[in-house]
């Protein structure tokens, strides 16, 4: 084992000065540029009542009927909601006063 004052990366309490260091860049990167905005998708979770959850499940399977397909997940269904929520002023506005209204 080596001892703690041969160490070169242990200088505490030495009196020694640790070397200019800064962390590497990659090449190409200017300091002006955007930061890339992280790509992978992010998780939430709701929590519903077993009526809100049989009737999301009745309407998923109806859904599907409609569509032509075998299934409708409850994230298809979330995803389609929240893009129309924020694409969608009067949508938007219905929401702001259905919650105004349950507070």
């Amino acid at each position: 084992m080596m001892s703690t004052a041969s160490d070169p990366l242990d200088n505490h309490g030495l009196g020694v000065q640790a070397p200019d260091w800064s962390p590497a860049r990659e090449t190409g990167m200017k300091p002006t540029e955007p930061i890339p905005l992280r790509q992978t998708r992010t998780r939430r979770t709701v929590d519903l009542s077993p009526a809100q959850h049989r009737g999301l499940d009745v309407w998923q399977r109806e859904a599907a009927d409609r569509v032509g397909c075998a299934r409708i997940t409850g994230q298809e269904v979330m995803t389609a909601l929240i893009d129309q929520l924020l694409a969608d002023p009067d949508l938007s506005a219905q929401i702001i006063r259905t919650l105004r209204s349950r507070r």
